[in-house]
């Protein structure tokens, strides 16, 4: 019996940490180990700052060369696109089975849509954020400008065979830009299989009578810097401590902001394997942004068995799957005060029920990943 095969392509995958490389090696692991599927990974040979545990990378892996690695803001858009580029083209020369298209480095899809059409190779997207919509969310480049039209009509011009999306409103979007519904699996970024949690007790966690509320991961432009400077100014120091963690284009005012303040410990990264220590970690989704993305640190946040603090819309998909073990915050002209009402209100008998909740949610997701993850094994030609 021949042997199935199957293409992943994404900007990130191990040994580097990225949460969506990670997220590509547990879909391969996977695929390998449980239905012997021949998997082959195209990525950058570059290193990226970001979060996620270390992997040893699976599959047969196919690194290409970045034409930029410096830290130019331009430069590094041009080298995205390239980079894109280069990966659709590499992989359709291997032509190892249908090949499955994450969303980085921004326009990958846009590449696979013009030249997969045109070689008549299947392709599946696997949405994690959307671009060109993800500049327009930034006020980066206005909804009107031609080059975005351009993007924006040439990437959803072509689609593809299947969709991989993170959850379910974010696919009706989808269908809704491709003008088709198209099959598809649900796959919430930042669930694993393979999850391998500390028990012990981590050095920065000092005070076991606290509540610890926490923001670890990255503050770039779909999140909100003002939610997590509210929420340390609300904490209470004699009942709350907060864990700082933080990378990525609004760090550096949060971290200034955060210096010398009382109750507040400033780590350089907590790994996954540590967030369970946390009791309430904070989410938050800019509104341009829902849809356009759908933050992994929610999801690994609730399925470690913490809950969650999430500022954003309630039409995510972030707060749609996982609202149970979780309390929202309306990100309004009343921000401040809604962020004190909320921390202020927080105590352990509640805190106790929005945990077991994350349990049962997490429960749940791992078996959505399970189904999601042998539905794609079928997809393997």
């Amino acid at each position: 019996m021949q042997t199935k095969k199957i293409t992943i392509v994404n900007r990130h995958y191990p040994p580097n940490v990225n949460i969506t490389g990670e997220n590509a090696w547990d879909l391969a692991n996977y695929l390998i180990s449980k239905h012997k599927i021949d998997v082959s990974i195209v990525h950058i040979d570059r290193k990226y700052e970001g979060g996620g545990n270390k992997r040893e990378p699976v599959g047969n892996v196919y690194p290409i060369k970045t034409i930029y690695e410096g830290s130019n803001k331009y430069l590094r858009y041009i080298s995205g696109i390239l980079d894109g580029y280069n990966l659709i083209l590499k992989a359709a020369k291997l032509s190892r089975g249908p090949i499955i298209v994450m969303t980085s480095p921004p326009l990958l899809p846009m590449w696979a849509s013009k030249i997969f059409s045109k070689k008549n190779i299947e392709w599946i997207l696997w949405s994690m954020d959307l671009f060109p919509e993800g500049f327009a969310a930034s006020n980066e480049i206005s909804p009107s400008n031609f080059l975005y039209k351009y993007a924006l009509k040439q990437t959803y011009k072509n689609a593809p065979s299947k969709i991989i999306a993170l959850g379910p409103h974010q696919k009706k979007e989808l269908d809704k830009k491709y003008k088709k519904e198209i099959e598809n699996v649900i796959l919430p970024c930042g669930v694993f299989l393979d999850q391998n949690k500390i028990e012990r007790t981590p050095s920065w966690k000092i005070f076991p009578d606290k509540i610890y509320l926490g923001y670890c991961g990255n503050c770039g432009n779909p999140h909100s810097p003002d939610f997590i400077k509210e929420v340390i100014n609300s904490i209470n120091p004699e009942t709350q401590h907060f864990i700082l963690a933080v990378y990525g284009t609004k760090a550096e005012q949060v971290l200034d902001y955060a210096k010398g303040k009382n109750g507040i410990t400033i780590l350089p990264n907590v790994p996954r394997n540590e967030l369970h220590h946390i009791d309430v970690h904070l989410v938050s989704l800019v509104k341009s942004w829902t849809h356009v993305a759908v933050p992994s640190k929610a999801v690994s946040s609730v399925c470690s068995g913490s809950a969650i603090l999430f500022c954003g819309s309630k039409e995510s998909d972030n707060w749609f799957l996982l609202q149970d073990a979780g309390w929202f915050v309306e990100d309004d002209l009343n921000l401040k005060q809604n962020v004190q009402k909320s921390v202020s209100a927080l105590n352990w008998t509640e805190l106790k029920i929005k945990k077991n909740n994350a349990d049962r949610i997490s429960g749940e997701l791992n078996s959505l990943i399970q189904k999601s993850y042998a539905a794609i094994a079928g997809w393997a030609k």
